[in-house]
């Protein structure tokens, strides 16, 4: 990073530090006025950002307003509608032996918060989490990844129309300007990325002791019984992993479906592709792009691994376009999951992040629940099925962030569940009011009168102070 770099950065954290403490960000009618500008804002600028989705990742306008633009305006709304509730003190109920009083949680922002944000959803990756820090009253620096430089700069455009420099601030640059971040103090960071570098921001944060939310990713597994209904169950698993290509983090990863109805599932899926997707997806302007040619490599890499050598794969799709970036979507019909050759593939033991769509079968579920334990927790997981305690089963046994029951990617888009991971996949949540408190610090407080005031607290202890604290205290 260069010195010019480092001063700037310097300036920037002192304005927001001053700014802060000035107490104007306290003002819920403050907040209230920075989200309506914002999203007046977004609505007036919502083709230009549409554009640079485009640009970036090749994104239609309409997975573009569906899966970015009018995800944040949701989240914009549902902040707008419910931050006065949100900020008011919250009452508690005190136990018997703080008689008489009254106890308060009091919702405070932390301050000056960093917001590291990735390249797949990289609107609203940056803009959702910042609503929820702007609602709770925090300042602001935001990271956007520099493997999406169009809708970097259209961010970087509208945080400047909208808000002061001491308010919210867009910090461009690479690696190395997003490390030399992580050495400041911020009184909250919030990432959203990959696990390894994941890993990085908390060992910063920990020198600190700065507290984060961790939005990482994993292997998303997708879970399709013998009484699941094979037609709608392709339908809604290749809806969510076409979304953006694939390069999703709770896109569904990989398959497991009852061998009963494995060839009739595998055959919807055939179908799906070509109804969503036309005969020749690459062809399609509408149909989106790897966002690199080293990404456009790594995933091209698990595709020749299944073809080649002894692997007996079938493979419906495939086919590929370098200069283009683009992959169609690629139904991959690996065989039994019971069978180690298939499990010891780069597809089955890194995360996808493209349109490539493992389908394994299983005869036990006690398998398919082995299977999904033994690896780390992912941070999304899926359900097929019209047997309730097959559903109830691996809900109750199962360890992941968040899913879906006979759907997948739904869960993301409402702002009434919190969104987040587990173990691997990540820490903390947000999405609405889950948001709002991720990026408060949830102060309690007891008040009590002056008279009157028990002595049985107060030494010298006695037998019968002991016998009162006994009876107040079971």
């Amino acid at each position: 990073m260069t010195t010019e770099s480092e001063t700037r950065i310097t300036e920037i954290l002192k304005k927001q530090r001053e700014f802060f403490r000035s107490g104007k960000t306290l003002s819920p009618a403050y907040r209230l006025d920075c989200l309506k500008r914002l999203r007046e804002t977004l609505l007036r600028r919502e083709s230009q950002i549409a554009g640079a989705l485009k640009e970036d990742l090749g994104k239609c306008r309409q997975e573009a307003y569906m899966t970015e633009i009018g995800m944040v305006l949701s989240e914009l709304s549902c902040a707008k509608a419910g931050l006065r509730k949100w900020a008011r003190p919250r009452r508690a109920q005190p136990p018997l032996a703080l008689f008489p009083s009254r106890c308060r949680i009091i919702p405070e922002p932390y301050g000056n918060v960093l917001i590291i944000s990735p390249w797949n959803y990289p609107f609203l990756l940056c803009v959702a989490p910042l609503v929820s820090a702007v609602a709770a009253g925090n300042t602001a620096v935001l990271k956007p990844s520099e493997h999406s430089p169009a809708t970097s700069a259209i961010i970087r455009s509208i945080m400047q129309e909208v808000f002061p420099e001491e308010l919210v601030t867009v910090i461009e640059g690479d690696a190395e300007m997003t490390a030399g971040l992580l050495e400041r103090k911020f009184d909250y960071i919030f990432f959203t990325g990959g696990s390894a570098v994941g890993r990085i921001v908390m060992e910063k944060a920990a020198v600190h002791l700065t507290p984060v939310t961790l939005e990482l990713g994993g292997k998303c597994p997708v879970i399709v019984d013998r009484t699941a209904d094979p037609e709608v169950s392709a339908a809604r698993i290749i809806f969510g992993k076409c979304l953006n290509c694939g390069q999703t983090c709770v896109a569904p990863d990989y398959v497991m479906v009852h061998e009963d109805i494995a060839d009739a599932f595998v055959e919807a899926c055939r179908r799906q592709v070509r109804k969503m997707c036309g005969d020749s997806p690459l062809d399609d302007p509408d149909y989106g792009k790897i966002v690199s040619r080293r990404h456009f490599d790594r995933i091209s890499a698990m595709l020749d691994e299944c073809t080649g050598g002894s692997h007996e794969c079938t493979i419906f799709g495939g086919r590929r376009d370098a200069d283009s970036l683009k992959i169609e979507p690629t139904i991959i019909r690996l065989g039994r999951m019971t069978d180690e050759k298939n499990m010891g593939l780069r597809i089955m033991t890194e995360e996808i992040f493209g349109p490539l769509l493992p389908v394994l079968t299983y005869g036990d579920i006690e398998d398919v629940i082995r299977q999904v334990d033994g690896n780390p927790k992912p941070l999304a997981a899926y359900v097929f099925t019209r047997d309730a305690g097959t559903k109830n089963d691996i809900l109750r046994r199962l360890r992941f962030g968040g899913g879906c029951v006979n759907d997948t990617v739904m869960h993301l888009v409402t702002e009434s569940l919190p969104f987040g991971g587990t173990g691997e996949s990540g820490m903390g949540n947000y999405h609405g009011k889950y948001g709002f408190d991720t990026f408060s610090h949830l102060k309690s407080i007891v008040e009590r009168p002056f008279f009157p005031d028990p002595p049985m607290r107060y030494r010298p202890y006695t037998a019968l102070k002991e016998k009162l604290v006994r009876i107040f205290m079971r």
